[in-house]
């Protein structure tokens, strides 16, 4: 079996034998540029920007541009092996696609591109409640199902069930996004694609849901929005109301959106399975911490007992390799995989996919590692930054 990094060797016979070079950069840190060239500029404003001035956002890069690896020299291995089980879910590496609604901005397949793409690689999908596609149309092997916490606890309940009886895993309870971030790209645009019933369509096939209705969402679809309305901001939402998800839920249940360690610690206490470390990529609240600069403080108070996990400001593999070195179990990859999707749907995710893996392959193996399980905080350093 080879390694991931062999998809370089395949790009470059490509090129050389029969003249064929990527559509897609393999640069993961320009296919946002590369996207912009073809995503409308509706779509670009909600995928892109964040929350206010975009600190939060800039800050994540910052903190990924401060720590560095420091690579070993002479204790390289030939073959890597990434393989690893989170949560009972066995994966080829340590990356998981993170949950992201509303996909069809990016193409028209939307979820069902960005789901077999995952599955054809082995990976695990994490599917959104803002989906543009219906629980139980994704039919990857490997998922897991993200919960933006209802105010009706009946749709609630439904969801679970739902997700349940589909094969989802894990459950993923979101946090941070009781209601949306202040964002002005979308503000100026008057842009929120939920408002036409985009995104919406695990409330909209809902029996629970439907339920609520006087008319069926096709006869009245603009009611059946101002009902999803009631639903999504949740504000008010409580660590005593995750008692109600462990009733109802018997699988792992990982909550997203942490980067205090007091927080961290009563996810312990409130007797979850794991957390991920993250400030949702930026778009929730201006001047936070980074999500980065937060985590290893977390992993040390709580590592012992949650399993951890990473998102927001990854974009490239050693940007992974960092992540895990400072104490995730596993990363999530987000915003990468919609500029692929924009750009040639399920092969434009796979091929983000395959990039992405191959530079986590070869960091590790220039850097002397076998397997990602030997890196931890002597792998890297931090230095100081300019101005």
């Amino acid at each position: 079996m080879g390694n991931f990094g062999d998809y370089q060797l395949q790009i470059y016979l490509q090129g050389m034998l029969q003249g064929v070079t990527p559509e897609i950069t393999t640069d993961l840190a320009r296919l946002e540029s590369q996207a912009a060239g073809k995503l409308p500029v509706e779509a670009m404003g909600y995928i892109v920007p964040s929350a206010g001035g975009g600190a939060t956002a800039r800050a994540n890069q910052a903190a990924f541009d401060r720590w560095r690896l420091a690579p070993r020299m002479l204790r390289g291995s030939t073959d890597r092996d990434l393989s690893c089980t989170i949560l009972g879910t066995s994966m080829p590496a340590p990356v998981l696609v993170a949950p992201i609604g509303v996909q069809t901005l990016a193409h028209p397949d939307g979820e069902l591109a960005t789901s077999r793409a995952a599955d054809a690689l082995g990976l695990t999908y994490t599917h959104s409640t803002q989906a543009s596609h219906a629980i139980e149309q994704i039919e990857a092997a490997n998922k897991w199902f993200q919960l933006y916490y209802p105010t009706d606890r009946d749709v609630c309940l439904s969801f679970l069930r739902r997700a349940k009886a589909a094969g989802y895993a894990v459950l993923v309870v979101t946090l941070d996004t009781g209601t949306i971030g202040w964002r002005p790209a979308d503000l100026d645009r008057g842009f929120l694609p939920f408002l036409k019933g985009e995104g919406l369509a695990n409330y909209f096939s809902d029996p629970a849901f439907q339920a609520k209705l006087a008319k069926p969402v096709a006869e009245d679809p603009g009611t059946a929005v101002m009902q999803w309305a009631q639903l999504f901001p949740n504000v008010g939402l409580a660590w005593d109301d995750l008692s109600f998800l462990r009733d109802n839920w018997d699988g792992p249940i990982v909550l997203k959106g942490i980067t205090h360690v007091e927080d961290a610690k009563l996810a312990a206490e409130h007797g979850v399975d794991g957390i991920v470390v993250s400030n949702h990529g930026g778009r929730q609240v201006d001047g936070a911490v980074a999500a980065l600069d937060a985590l290893p403080a977390i992993a040390d108070a709580v590592g012992e007992q949650l399993t951890i996990l990473f998102d927001s400001g990854v974009r490239t593999g050693s940007d992974a390799a960092k992540a895990l070195a400072l104490g995730a179990k596993a990363v999530l990859l987000g915003r990468p995989l919609l500029y692929g999707l924009a750009l040639a749907g399920q092969a434009g995710v796979e091929h983000v996919l395959r990039c992405f893996l191959a530079e986590l392959d070869l960091t590790l193996a220039l850097s002397g590692y076998a397997n990602h399980r030997e890196l931890n905080r002597d792998s890297v350093v931090t230095v100081p930054m300019n101005g």
